[in-house]
């Protein structure tokens, strides 16, 4: 009885995860691909995260106008988010569990510190979509670098190739 109590007691955020951010750029195309690849090695689900502040960035054309804070934005944004991972991996539930974790209103480190905790791994891309072009290492990849509770690994765009 106590196997079939402890097996009983397991619940879907007792398993292990890696955690992914994404932004729409290159970067984040490479570290999501990481990061299902180690997830296949690990055992572990994958949580794609996104944050955004007042709409979500991955397809402006998608976001919806004029609606309240909410869950029909969070519908919109995790839809973006499945279809940002579809059109980078193609089908990824071969074998894989890949979530869809949509954020608004923090700043993407913050959003990223907090879905990493307890995970096996945090994956960034290099440098996001923001301005500073040259930049080797941006500042969402430096700040979880510095304060994240599990190992971080930054993914530079082009240096990964899926099998």
């Amino acid at each position: 009885m106590g196997d079939d109590a402890a097996s009983a007691s397991v619940t879907p955020l007792d398993r292990a995860f890696i955690v992914v951010g994404i932004d729409g750029s290159e970067g984040s195309r490479a570290a999501l691909r990481f990061a299902c690849d180690e997830a296949r090695l690990r055992g572990a689900a994958v949580h794609v995260v996104h944050a955004w502040w007042a709409i979500p960035e991955l397809d402006q054309e998608m976001a919806p106008i004029g609606e309240e804070r909410g869950t029909p934005v969070e519908r919109d944004a995790k839809r973006m988010i499945e279809a940002f991972c579809l059109e980078t991996l193609g089908d990824p539930s071969r074998g894989l569990e890949v979530d869809a974790v949509p954020v608004q209103g923090v700043a993407a480190s913050v959003a990223l510190l907090e879905a990493a905790r307890g995970a096996q791994l945090l994956v960034v891309g290099s440098r996001g979509a923001g301005g500073f072009r040259k930049l080797l290492l941006g500042s969402v990849s430096q700040q979880c670098i510095h304060h994240a509770g599990c190992p971080v690994a930054v993914v530079h765009s082009g240096s990964h190739t899926s099998d």
